[in-house]
């Protein structure tokens, strides 16, 4: 999410960290390079104007802080007026005291939105504890009804389709009737899109807004098409009253431009967000964890929220006990594995770690999650004993597990080879404070000192195959060019001259 914003943003804002001090001219010539990536990232051309002039006037009157160095600050500002643009966080849902409550689904096809029905009825009967019923009346798309009944089933919701009938007006007046018979106290209605705006689809949707009366109305658009979700946002909210908006695909190559150009160019806030095909992947928009992520800060609460819902209480404090002791073994290291494959993909959280942001980066081009099934592969492959003890693991046990797992012993090799340094690493960890641990880590990542594509591939490509030695030597060059930089970057961070 916001990978690309985030790079930008990153590239630009560090240009500051040279400077000794901050000045109008190279404040102007860092802001450029700002304004280059926010307009690249489809950020609406009023919305960098502004944020410019504003970022410009706070950077260049700033009182500069001497234990702070020049692009921390700047970046300081750049965070706090991104926030402002996007406004408050507002998630809220005002339910009908009595009677049902009308939920109004609009948007153009394409843009998710009958999936979005069914991810917002599973998340207001499991968190709201509604009840909701789904209204089919989108008559225009081929096996639109049939798509919404298949939600229906998977979330446990009825669906209230009327086969033959052409006029969806009629159909949503009829869902009233079949909510009170199936008591259900809260309606969700699945309406027409188009390719594009056109006036007939506009006039069924305020034919509907009117008879109907919703008491909410969300727009559902996808953020991968940038610029063009903020036109058709503007578009929605002056042909109907919008409650709010939410943005798909936000797993996607989706630039960011749109979550940041809608609340300013239309008003209306963003409600919810969805990351991914999965029902459950519907979330409140938090417009503070938005920006941190831009900004390469990470999603800390985010990782804690999905750990907490995949992660159950007696085992996350039993690892906890034995890392605190300084023990971690290949049993643990597993158990780990398959907790993180149910938390999503490895890139997706690596990136909600502070300082992590550059590691993500490094799996690019590579299929990591295909690499973390190879790694459990070679621990399933080992005996309990083996699991326990790696060293018990000589020449002959490590062909005998290479042979089960699909791989080359040079593989099993690497891999013990790689967590007999991630073992030592934990047990240096376990002496640490809480914050030194925070810290230890965080510098790590933007130091680039982890690499969890060494960890994930070894010598391996990602398709698994053996690399050349025309591809070794190449790949020893690039360590060494980005051992070079790690070098030069810690020893500015070391020298970096403090604003006076």
């Amino acid at each position: 999410m916001f990978d690309d914003l985030s790079k930008r943003l990153g590239s630009a804002l560090g240009r500051f960290r040279s400077k000794g001090l901050l000045t109008e001219a190279n404040i102007d010539e860092g802001l450029r390079d700002v304004r280059t990536a926010l307009l690249e990232a489809d950020v609406s051309l009023s919305v960098v104007q502004k944020l410019m002039q504003s970022i410009g006037e706070k950077a260049v009157g700033a009182e500069l802080i001497k234990s702070v160095r020049p692009e921390q600050q700047v970046v300081k500002i750049v965070h706090d007026e991104l926030l402002a643009i996007m406004g408050a966080a507002d998630s809220e849902i005002r339910f009908e005291k009595s009677g049902p409550t009308i939920i109004m689904m609009c948007g153009l096809q394409g843009s998710g939105k009958t999936t979005t029905v069914g991810k917002l009825a599973k998340m207001l009967s499991e968190r709201y504890n509604r009840r909701p019923l789904l209204v089919a009346a989108d008559l225009q798309r081929p096996a639109a009804i049939e798509q919404l009944k298949v939600l229906g089933q998977q979330v446990g919701v009825p669906v209230h389709a009327e086969d033959g009938v052409t006029d969806p007006v009629k159909v949503c007046q009829n869902s009233l009737v079949a909510a009170n018979r199936l008591d259900r106290d809260t309606i969700i209605l699945d309406t027409a899109g188009r390719l594009h705006i056109d006036d007939d689809l506009m006039d069924q949707l305020r034919q509907i807004e009117k008879r109907l009366k919703p008491h909410v109305v969300f727009f559902v658009c996808d953020a991968m098409t940038g610029q063009d979700a903020v036109n058709s946002a503007d578009a929605f909210n002056n042909a109907l009253d919008l409650n709010g908006v939410i943005l798909t695909k936000l797993d996607g190559d989706a630039r960011g431009g749109a979550a940041l150009s809608i609340r300013h160019v239309t008003g209306v806030p963003i409600k919810f967000v969805g990351k991914g095909e999965k029902l459950d992947k519907l979330e409140a928009f938090d417009p503070a964890r938005v920006v941190s992520q831009m900004l390469g800060m990470g999603d800390i609460v985010s990782l804690v929220e999905e750990a907490q819902r995949h992660i159950s209480e007696e085992e996350a404090l039993r690892q906890q006990e034995r890392m605190a002791k300084g023990k971690f073994d290949l049993n643990d290291f597993r158990n780990q594995i398959i907790q993180m494959k149910k938390m999503g993909p490895v890139k997706d959280l690596l990136g909600k770690i502070p300082g992590m942001n550059q590691m993500a980066g490094q799996l690019d081009g590579m299929d990591a999650d295909r690499e973390v099934r190879r790694i459990q592969g070679i621990i399933d492959s080992m005996t309990p004993s083996e699991r326990s003890n790696p060293a018990l693991l000589d020449i002959s046990r490590r062909r005998r597990v290479a042979a089960g797992a699909g791989v080359e012993p040079a593989d099993v090799s690497s891999l013990i080879k790689q967590f007999e340094g991630m073992a030592a690493f934990i047990k240096q960890m376990s002496q640490m404070s809480m914050m030194d641990r925070i810290r230890m880590i965080t510098g790590m990542g933007k130091g680039g000192m982890m690499n969890p594509a060494a960890m994930l591939g070894g010598m391996k490509g990602s398709t698994g195959k053996r690399l050349s030695p025309k591809e070794k030597e190449k790949l020893r060059k690039d360590r060494e060019k980005a051992e070079r930089k790690k070098r030069r970057d810690m020893k500015e961070n070391r020298g970096g001259t403090s604003a006076p």
